[in-house]
């Protein structure tokens, strides 16, 4: 086998895995809330699931005893960072951060999902 330089080696995909408690609540969630799609599943009972939406792909894994970061556990870019905002709060969703322009060319908010985990979401400023 040739060994390659890790500049010549091409990434895929990278998705977030996010420990919940209750992976049917956590399914629930993001599926009803944030839309979702379930496209994998492991286990009996069910312990990994892959959820999906457009380029967005999500890993859900049950962990009994989850305990919630206090720092932001994935990162979101959307194309309408304010009409998300808007959704989530009329749904419910616990905002942690509001939307605000950042230093950084973004605008963006943070949620926390049922179990806690803080999800950053954000739009590139052109």
């Amino acid at each position: 086998m040739t060994e390659k330089s890790v500049a010549t080696i091409r990434y895929g995909r990278l998705a977030p895995c996010l420990e919940v408690s209750d992976i049917q609540a956590a399914h629930h969630f993001y599926c009803s809330v944030l839309g979702f799609q379930k496209v994998f599943e492991n286990g009996l009972p069910v312990g990994f699931m892959v959820l999906k939406k457009d380029d967005a792909e999500l890993h859900l894994s049950w962990k009994r005893n989850h305990q919630a970061s206090t720092t932001n556990v994935a990162h979101l870019f959307v194309d309408d960072v304010a009409a998300l905002y808007q959704h989530c709060q009329q749904a419910g969703v616990r905002i942690i951060r509001s939307l605000a322009g950042k230093d950084y060319g973004q605008d963006a908010f943070v949620f926390a999902d049922p179990d806690g985990n803080r999800i950053d979401v954000g739009q590139r400023r052109i």
